[in-house]
């Protein structure tokens, strides 16, 4: 049976259990965690908890299980969909993973870290270096983004094209599910006909499910050399044609394929200091592409760069090129990539849609469809920009000049991302290819989606979260 207890009460208890390090109350301490990343989204929360480990954040969730109190667990607060921010009712529970941020192991032989919830990911890269090892998935937030919240979104990143989703780089979980036990999940096994895949439902689930508390991931050896190469491009059509060039002659050394309009570049370069244009001219579009080499009986990465880069000049698939010529380099590069968010929003308003469609299908869609958008909406400008190998772009729509920063998003700006969505639903793609769905994107899944999937969402959810006490209004459609 569920027990309500005052809101005094229940915080008296937590303290006890937490301790002083383990429980906030005060407002001013709160309020940073209470508003997502992009700043569309504000909540209230009786207290923020921060377990120092998997036994006392099961000793929450048995505490929340009895007393029916929501929890919305938060890593580092740098979702894109706000799936990690409570709703403005104040009677939630935030629980902060932040403390639990130790890398239990690195097993370089198995190629395997088993590393807790709260470890920030540019830790995690900085300490599987120093064993001469690389964990393959980075982001433009790795500063901030935790090896939980990773997990919980199935994170992508840069690096897809080669090594897959956070979903292919979790060999083990172990996570606290809504009745407060814990899931000892962190085994590596190759072959487990146990049932369910219990660590795949929580991968991707954003803490509607349980909540991540460590996992054993996936590590690469460690880069020998790369080179990055900036090229423009005539159109999206000529870049698939390079793709596909660049797949079936480097194979595997290529690393990252991203495609940036002219407009993101731009931003970047006006918005942001310390970038320089790479290249003497503008083009209508570019491509970033990443060689790289781990293997010494590879071809060194910067020599197959110009290699392929003479191809693919004489068969006209880009118009100008440069190769990085030292580490500078190539991260001057990719910072130009990285910061286009940074720098739209310093621009202005826009509606953000993360999307996917078949590989073959993304450039027609990113032409046709960005040509349908800015027909319907006069004045608005489509950027369709990012991870162009493994069919998922980042399709931005930036509103007129002059938009009111605080309403357009509202309107007209929700009607366009249905328009998106309709459209890419249409192209047989997903509303959500790396961010996740959160509260952002709920009532498009719900609306967007077949009957036999929200029946499989909403029947996993009452089975494992009967209570619905696990990050609530996130995720499942009503």
């Amino acid at each position: 049976m569920t027990e309500t207890l005052p809101r005094p009460q229940l915080t008296d208890r937590l303290s006890a259990l937490l301790g002083p390090k383990g429980i906030t109350t005060d407002a001013q301490d709160l309020a940073p965690w209470l508003t997502d990343w992009r700043g569309r989204y504000h909540g209230a929360a009786m207290a923020m908890v921060a377990p120092a480990n998997a036994q006392e954040l099961a000793e929450i969730v048995r505490l929340a299980s009895e007393t029916g109190t929501p929890i919305v667990p938060q890593g580092g607060n740098s979702g894109m969909v706000g799936g990690a921010t409570p709703d403005s009712g104040g009677g939630a529970l935030l629980l902060s993973t932040r403390r639990m941020n130790a890398i239990r192991e690195i097993d370089p032989a198995a190629r395997t870290v088993v590393a807790e919830a709260g470890v920030v990911l540019q830790t995690l890269h900085e300490a599987v270096a120093a064993q001469g090892l690389r964990f393959p998935l980075t982001l433009g937030g790795k500063g901030s983004a935790t090896v939980g919240g990773l997990v919980s979104t199935n994170a992508g990143g840069t690096q897809v094209l080669r090594h897959g989703t956070m979903r292919a780089l979790v060999e083990g979980v172990e996570a606290v599910l809504p009745d407060g036990s814990i899931y000892h999940g962190l085994a590596t096994l190759k072959k487990d006909n146990r049932g369910y895949d219990i660590r795949h439902l929580l991968v991707g689930a954003e803490g509607t499910l349980g909540i991540v508390t460590a996992a054993t991931l996936k590590l690469v050896p460690a880069l020998i050399d790369r080179a990055v190469v900036w090229a423009g491009v005539h159109s999206p059509l000529a870049a698939r044609e390079l793709l596909l060039m660049l797949e079936a002659r480097a194979g595997r050394e290529m690393e990252g394929f991203e495609i940036v309009p002219q407009r993101c570049l731009a931003n970047v370069l006006h918005h942001i200091p310390g970038t320089r244009a790479p290249l003497a001219s503008a083009h209508r579009w570019h491509v970033l592409i990443e060689f790289a080499r781990d293997n010494a009986a590879a071809p060194p990465p910067q020599e197959l760069a110009e290699a392929l880069m003479a191809e693919a000049f004489e068969r006209d698939l880009v118009q100008d090129a440069a190769i990085s010529s030292s580490e500078s380099q190539a991260e001057a590069f990719w910072k130009l990539r990285d910061s286009i968010s940074e720098a739209e929003r310093a621009e202005g308003p826009a509606m953000q849609h993360d999307i996917s469609v078949p590989v073959a299908d993304m450039a027609r869609f990113i032409i046709e469809a960005g040509a349908e958008v800015e027909r319907r909406f006069p004045g608005t400008e489509v950027a369709a920009f990012g991870h162009m190998g493994d069919g998922n772009v980042h399709f931005h729509v930036a509103a007129p000049k002059g938009s009111d920063r605080a309403t357009w998003p509202e309107h007209p700006g929700k009607e366009i991302s249905g328009f998106v969505h309709d459209l890419v639903v249409a192209a047989g793609g997903s509303i959500s290819a790396e961010h996740g769905i959160g509260q952002m994107k709920r009532d498009e899944l719900g609306r967007l989606s077949d009957a036999a999937r929200l029946m499989a969402l909403r029947a996993i959810k009452q089975a494992f979260d009967p209570k619905g006490i696990m990050n609530p209004g996130k995720l499942v459609p009503l």
